[in-house]
């Protein structure tokens, strides 16, 4: 395979939402590791530059909208045009693949293995490899280095507002250092993603038990916001400190290094915990943990598809798989995002709890 010159200019195109975003940081590092006076951009949706905040591998993060219209995306492909020495993309889609093969003056990607779908596009990249649908999502990033011979151990780099311990404290309203505290996301974006009111209940309840004071996060969303109101509704309110919708992406990886334990469901803030290496407990349902289980900040390793529950480093990832459909890979058992699911409303109390006091180290 002929060698590729050493760039001065990569730009990497992540266009997904913020979870997706944070699993393509280990391909934007190592392709800093091996050429370390190239100056890397990123291209994503409005919305995730979150994800890249303090990352010293990233010189600029550029922002385009989820959604526009044919004759911006043109005129955005014209500016793009031949910026780079090198352009890479980890994920498929005609939109990504236009503004790679612009941007760069090499290019290198992933495509599909539908022949009639990426014919062209394999023509037109310099290197590509054949994405795996069922690979895992931060191995398939990593592929796209392999192709330009880099073989590395991915690490997951999470964010940071500069935050340390006396931010964190003031924010909290407590000495982390002396007081043991615990992080709960129960709120996912999409409902079909949620446990219990009632689990999360129980779970408070025992954390306190075990003095941590619980820190309930949560995303700015009316949605999120009236879910945790009725939530916590019935919970003694010295139990626990509410910060959804105060933090930003940066700043809640701050908090979660200081952090004894954190506990949530299949989403951004649970990859987040993952890799900032907090003890993470994480609750899945219809996602398929093979492919988007959350990598941990070390001893990462792919996840078997279903299991009641697998430990990958500060990660232990619960299951339900009593149910024969467990993952099912859908939206729910209605198949839409404001559906139940219920493989998460049959997951018991006392195996969440179990597995947070494992990852406490034992009961206090």
């Amino acid at each position: 395979m002929r060698q590729i010159e050493p760039p001065r200019s990569a730009l990497v195109v992540t266009l997904r939402y913020l979870g997706d975003a944070l699993l393509s940081t280990p391909l934007v590092h190592a392709l800093k590791q091996r050429y370390p006076e190239c100056a890397v951009d990123v291209l994503v949706f409005a919305g995730t530059e979150g994800v890249f905040e303090g990352n010293r591998d990233v010189a600029r993060v550029i922002a385009v909208p989820e959604r526009e219209n044919k004759s911006d995306t043109l005129r955005r492909v014209v500016a793009l045009w031949k910026k780079y020495d090198l352009a890479l993309m980890g994920q498929t889609g005609t939109r990504p693949f236009l503004f790679c093969w612009a941007a760069g003056r090499r290019r290198v990607g992933l495509v599909s293995r539908e022949a009639g779908k990426s014919w062209w596009k394999r023509a037109l990249l310099d290197r590509h490899a054949m994405v795996d649908p069922n690979g895992a999502r931060v191995l398939e990033n990593m592929r796209v280095a392999e192709l330009l011979g880099i073989d590395t151990i991915p690490s997951v780099i999470a964010p940071t507002a500069g935050w340390g311990t006396r931010e964190v404290g003031a924010a909290l309203g407590f000495d982390p250092a002396g007081q043991p505290f615990a992080v709960l996301h129960p709120s996912p974006r999409w409902r079909y993603k949620q446990w219990t009111a009632e689990g999360w209940r129980t779970l408070i309840g025992a954390l306190w038990s075990q003095q941590l004071r619980v820190v309930v996060t949560g995303g700015p969303g009316a949605g999120e916001r009236e879910y945790l109101d009725a939530l916590l509704q019935s919970v003694e309110a010295t139990r626990y400190a509410r910060f959804d919708g105060r933090l930003s992406l940066a700043q809640t990886a701050d908090l979660l290094r200081h952090a004894s334990l954190y506990v949530g469901p299949d989403t951004a803030t649970t990859h987040l915990a993952a890799a900032c290496g907090t003890p993470t407990v994480t609750l899945y349902g219809p996602t398929d943990p093979a492919i988007w289980g959350p990598w941990p900040a070390r001893d990462g390793a792919a996840y078997r598809r279903v299991e009641s529950q697998q430990r990958r480093g500060n990660v232990l990832l619960l299951q339900n798989p009593d149910l024969a459909c467990v993952p099912c890979q859908l939206e729910g058992c209605e198949r839409h995002r404001g559906s139940h699911s219920d493989c998460l409303d049959q997951l018991p109390a006392g195996r969440v709890v179990d597995a947070a006091v494992q990852m406490l180290g034992g009961p206090r």
